[in-house]
């Protein structure tokens, strides 16, 4: 606190290098990314773009298996945010007049962001690489006999009897989708069950749920292996990609492991275990 002429007291916050404090978020800069980081998706969801035309070669047993059809978003994250927003006492310092909106919408930014970043990164790769999915020739309504083809001999163009809708989703099999999204919602719902699940009778509790959680992400990617949709190495890569974007949004960008401004002290950043329970100002 300093005391200045015709000012009054004024406070200065004291900024230390390595630990962001979370203060002053404009809820439109989130805005911006999401959009941004959603280009991608977009453009293959919209089918402005195809995907690469792969060929493959002749007896090649790992795209010969029958075409299955099957196909869910946590919200409990959402419905978290929502009651700690409302009953916790958070607040926020953005434009947005309405204080439970603007800090809802940075609570969940966050996790909105990772989500678009993901789904972006996996639509890349789906388009650039063109791999085929298990179940391409099923797909494609056609066999080796029927193409009357030398074992062997790359087959660079096949003229497929099927819907072109299921057949150019056949060419997307890297990587998983389902795998990669799967990972990371319910690898980031374990990381914010650890960041904001502080009852003392939790400390059971919250491990068991967070195993649970993660286990139903390589369900979700073991599930795509036996409907025949993805080889083993896409639902591998799914699941690194869907983990590695998960830990880099909860400890990079959201708040949840970040400290409080009213706790800034050089002591307090020091010995602050990475993972305790924080209270956070959006």
């Amino acid at each position: 606190h300093e005391h200045v002429p015709g000012r009054g007291a004024v406070t200065y916050t004291k900024r230390f290098p390595g630990r962001a404090c979370v203060c002053g978020w404009v809820a439109s800069s989130w805005e911006g990314g999401e959009m941004e980081a959603s280009i991608p998706f977009f453009a293959c969801e919209l089918k402005a773009v195809t995907p690469y035309m792969r060929g493959f070669f002749c007896e090649d047993s790992s795209i010969t298996y029958p075409y299955i059809e099957s196909e869910a978003i946590p919200d409990s994250i959402a419905v978290g945010e929502c009651y700690r927003v409302r009953f916790r006492g958070v607040h926020s310092r953005a434009f947005v007049r309405n204080r439970y909106v603007s800090c809802l919408y940075k609570e969940l930014g966050s996790f909105l962001f990772g989500c678009c970043v993901g789904q972006s990164l996996t639509n890349m790769a789906k388009l650039s690489v063109g791999r085929l999915r298990p179940h391409f020739l099923s797909a494609c309504n056609v066999t080796y006999a029927s193409l009357n083809c030398t074992p062997g001999t790359y087959i660079s163009d096949v003229t497929c009897r099927n819907e072109p809708k299921i057949v150019e989703e056949a060419r997307k099999s890297f990587f998983s989708g389902h795998a990669s999204f799967a990972m990371y919602t319910m690898l980031y719902l374990a990381f914010y069950l650890q960041a904001r699940l502080s009852w003392r009778g939790a400390r059971l509790l919250r491990p068991l749920l967070q195993f649970m959680l993660v286990m139903l992400a390589v369900y979700t990617g073991l599930s795509r292996i036996s409907d025949y949709r993805h080889h083993p190495t896409d639902v591998l890569t799914g699941f690194l990609q869907g983990g590695l974007t998960a830990y880099w949004v909860a400890f990079y960008i959201s708040s949840m492991f970040k400290t409080s401004c009213s706790d800034t002290s050089p002591t307090s950043l020091s010995s602050e275990s990475p993972l305790s329970s924080q209270q956070t100002v959006c």
